[in-house]
This record gives structure tokens, C-alpha cells and sequence, in this order.
């Protein structure tokens, strides 16, 4: 049904609803539907930026923890043996 609707069926019906609304009621409601998609693409691009803010803080996380060595005695430090030193005492 609204696919024969064609050109001058949208022109009868921008007509009538400029005439049962108006001028200035059309141009408020367009204005906030401008300022509601500013706001969509606004708040999209934050997202994004928080998401990328994130994902670079695991990575610089999981770096720090690539460099740092694993023991299997966690009651060793990694520069110098302390049970080593316990032991001549």
C-alpha cells in the first residue's frame, strides 16, 4: 500500500501536515530532532573513545606482565636469591 504513494503523495501529505501544524511547530520539532542525533552521534563517539581508553590499558597491562618473570617459588625475589642469603646465616 505505501509503495504507490509516489511524489505527489508525499507533496498532498508534507501539505497537510503543514497546514494542521504550521510553520514554527515544524521547524521545533526538526530542530530537536537535529540536536536528538547530535546527541546520538555524540554519545557514540564517547563510547567508542571509552572502549579504546580501556582496551589500551589491558594491553599496557598485559605488557607489564610479559616482563615480569615467573617463579615457581614465590618465596624468591626476582633480582637476588633470598634463601640463598637465609641459608649462610
Amino acid at each position: 500500500m505505501l509503495n504507490n504513494i509516489g511524489l505527489p503523495g508525499l507533496l498532498l501529505i508534507a501539505v497537510v501536515v503543514l497546514v494542521l501544524f504550521g510553520r514554527g511547530k515544524i521547524s521545533s520539532l526538526m530542530g530537536e530532532v537535529g540536536k536528538g542525533i547530535t546527541s546520538f552521534k555524540k554519545g557514540i563517539s564517547e563510547g567508542e573513545e571509552e572502549t579504546k581508553r580501556t582496551d589500551d590499558i589491558k594491553h599496557v597491562d598485559e605488557v607489564h606482565h610479559a616482563d615480569l618473570p615467573e617463579h615457581a617459588d614465590q618465596g624468591t625475589h626476582p633480582k637476588t636469591d633470598l634463601k640463598a642469603d637465609k641459608d649462610r646465616v
